[in-house]
């Protein structure tokens, strides 16, 4: 089964929560591994952040789950990533440090060029970011 690390509103609680989107569709709870960060920045987008994988830059906090693949295109719809379809975000996989293990895990990352304008999010939590606006 897949890992995935999400930073934004797939996390517990957030508009996303990966775990409605399970059970919306009758599909498998995902499995927290843990808390975990990748290198990047992150963005403010208004109601979403996106991610700007960098591996010189801060850690971006989120979490890490075990998911069954049949949770993958539900997730790909919330992102809108679509086959042969250029969009916003798009599926990648990088490693994700989660406690002392590196775990290569599903992201979904912003195009950097899209999102040049945006609001940089300091401390690379956008749950914290989010409740202090």
């Amino acid at each position: 089964m897949p890992f995935i690390f999400v930073y934004g509103t797939l996390r517990t609680g957030e508009s996303n929560d990966i775990h409605r989107a399970a059970a919306r569709h009758s599909l498998p709870a995902p499995t927290l591994i843990g808390a975990g960060t990748v290198r990047g920045e992150l963005v403010d987008m208004g109601d979403y952040p996106g991610l700007i994988p960098d591996t010189t830059a801060s850690p971006v906090s989120g979490e890490v789950y075990e998911i069954d693949a049949t949770l993958i295109p539900v997730l790909d719809a919330i992102e809108e990533v679509y086959p042969g379809r250029l969009s916003l975000f798009l599926r990648t996989v990088l490693p994700v440090q989660c406690g002392e293990a590196s775990i290569d895990c599903i992201v979904y990352p912003v195009h950097a060029d899209a999102v040049a304008l945006a609001t940089r999010i300091a401390g690379g939590d956008w749950i914290r970011h989010r409740l202090a606006r």
